[in-house]
């Protein structure tokens, strides 16, 4: 007679216990929080990517002054643009080390339980 594994038992109620996770409000939250906070940035990188193109493009005589002898405003302009890439890039590690990988930790620890 074959004994009863218990792993096998744990393997069968682990999809059970992830769709409940799946299906729990913090779990959604979860998800609904991280979708927002990578839209808002997103968004962010875009305007400011987009609106230094359109800037440069329609408002030449702008961005053509002079500042200093061998550059011109567009310059500054472009690097400020790839340096907020990186503070908005910086700003999502941080949120995410912060609050949504410990979140992610205490949910899987629910799902271990």
């Amino acid at each position: 007679m074959a004994q009863p594994n218990p792993s096998a038992a744990r393997e069968v109620r682990a999809p059970d216990r992830a769709r409940e996770l799946i299906a729990s409000e913090p779990f959604r939250a979860l998800v609904k929080k991280r979708w927002t906070v990578s839209f808002v940035l997103l968004a962010l990188l875009f305007v400011s990517y987009y609106g230094f193109i359109i800037l440069v493009s329609t408002q030449k005589e702008l961005v053509s002054q002079r500042i200093g002898e061998f550059t011109t405003l567009a310059i500054p302009l472009g690097v400020a643009a790839i340096v907020f890439a990186w503070v908005l890039t910086a700003t999502y590690v941080v949120w995410a080390n912060r609050k949504y990988d410990p979140e992610v930790d205490r949910l899987k620890g629910e799902l271990r339980k």
